[in-house]
């Protein structure tokens, strides 16, 4: 399995490779050479796995620069029940109707993020350790991928990371996971701007292909694929979980902000796994949902990026949308650059003839969730289930309504346990979230973080000055 740039200009390479690089030389997204298609029969074989198993089995489709046993024993240290708290990793949670929750939460940082972080946390130590290598992970966080990648990549040989969040836009609960961290290789920055700036500023130094290399820069956002890679394998073990026999159906609504989590649900689709839909659910920053719905792909500026109440969605440029428009187009990187350079120019570009294909083809459909409709759905869903939901959590189960099917699962992708959105939680119901037990004291401890303007720069000074903490 070799992989290639969304954008034409990088040679074929393994996976160990394109998981050290992140972003591809060309500026574009690596993406396998092929997809691996799964059979009826293959997929069946699968329903008595554990779920380190299973990753083990999908994982395997897209890694061969690995041995089976090697691989193997990185997803069992992975996906544990000491990481996870119980050996069902990913429960699913039924709220009736139709409708059930994919419990993507269960992990360390109580976010979806964990799933794909864990794996990330012993695939980097290893690849690095077998080539006596060190590296620097940059990455731009909403609000949990950074909180799931330290707590992932904390204390690990050879590895810093660098992560920027946007000042002040991020929970109270959220800036305490990442900031009360105190390991040496764990450095926080907080940019003043919204997380599109962060993201920009890292594609920026990613981009500077000198200073990249000087600094051993690799990435650990939904830019890197191995990230997808390992959030493909959720969607077989959901759909697993809510069928009982070969070829039935299951539709996913999944929270969007960054595009990474309903890509791998695209790709699983690829693969042959049974998708009836795909549905994206997006809060008032609706760029993606214009999208689906106009064809016209239009960012917006940092200005018009709402602060909402399901921040970890507060993004207008989604980094991982470029992997879906590259199999829109054909696989034909010149168009696909044809694209950016129009995104670059004009503020857009304009794919409005293709539209039909998105359900037709590849099961896309959207919606809008806003804030009156989070809390109206936190309440319902509690009233009805005597379940919590959180904030993002509630955009999927909103959006995820007009789609559901008799005969057809609707799994709703959850983001995260209500604790981590207190506030929004006391809104809708009157109540705070309950805390876990361990985590109830994270508030009290002190928080180490560097803020500095919005500059890249500023970013690139200050990792060149902490590039070799904690590293050999």
């Amino acid at each position: 399995m070799k992989y290639r740039s969304t954008r034409g200009g990088m040679a074929p390479q393994a996976f160990s490779d394109i998981l050290l690089e992140g972003l591809a030389p060309d500026g574009g997204l690596a993406v396998p050479e092929s997809v691996p298609t799964v059979s009826a029969e293959t997929l069946e074989s699968w329903r008595g796995l554990s779920y380190a198993e299973l990753a083990t089995e999908v994982l395997s489709l897209f890694i061969d620069d690995i041995s089976r046993a090697d691989l193997a024993r990185l997803t069992h240290a992975a996906y544990s029940a000491e990481v996870f708290g119980s050996e069902a990793i990913v429960p699913l949670k039924p709220l009736g109707g139709g409708v059930s929750l994919l419990g993507l939460s269960e992990g360390p940082t109580l976010a979806f993020k964990d799933m794909a972080m864990q794996f990330l946390g012993q695939v980097f130590e290893y690849v690095l350790a077998r080539r006596g290598a060190t590296l620097n992970i940059l990455g731009a966080t909403s609000g949990d991928t950074g909180s799931a990648a330290e707590y992932a990549l904390r204390g690990k040989r050879g590895v810093s990371v660098f992560m920027l969040s946007p000042h002040g836009r991020m929970s109270d609960f959220q800036r305490a996971q990442m900031y009360t961290l105190q390991d040496a290789n764990i450095h926080n920055i907080a940019v003043h701007g919204v997380f599109d700036e962060c993201q920009d500023i890292v594609k920026a130094l990613a981009g500077d292909l000198d200073f990249k290399s000087r600094h051993h820069i690799g990435a650990v956002n939904s830019i890197n694929w191995a990230r997808i890679a390992a959030q493909i394998v959720y969607y077989f073990w959901g759909w697993l979980r809510a069928t009982s026999g070969p070829g039935q159906e299951v539709s996913f609504a999944v929270p969007s902000g960054n595009f990474g989590n309903i890509l791998a649900g695209h790709f699983a689709r690829q693969m042959g796994l049974p998708v009836r839909r795909l549905v994206l659910a997006t809060n008032e920053n609706n760029v993606l949902e214009e999208f689906f719905r106009t064809g016209v792909y239009r960012p917006r500026s940092a200005a018009q990026t709402h602060a909402t109440s399901s921040p970890s969605m507060d993004i207008s440029r989604a980094s991982n949308f470029e992997r879906f428009v590259f199999d829109l187009l054909g696989q034909d990187a010149d168009r696909v650059r044809a694209c950016w350079q129009s995104l670059a120019e004009k503020g857009e570009f304009d794919l409005s003839e293709l539209r039909p294909q998105f359900e037709a083809r590849y099961g896309f459909v959207a919606g809008v969730s806003t804030h009156e409709d989070r809390l109206r759905t936190i309440r319902a869903v509690r009233d009805d289930t005597g379940v919590l939901i959180d904030p993002h959590t509630a955009d999927g189960v909103k959006v995820a309504a007009p789609y559901v099917e008799d005969g057809v699962p609707m799994l709703v992708l959850e983001t995260a346990l209500p604790a981590k959105f207190s506030d929004t939680i006391r809104e809708a119901t009157g109540l705070p979230a309950p805390l876990p037990e361990a985590l109830r004291d994270l508030g009290k401890l002190p928080q180490r973080v560097t803020v500095m303007d919005c500059d890249v720069a500023q970013v690139r000074d200050y990792i060149v000055r902490h590039a070799d903490d904690a590293q050999g």
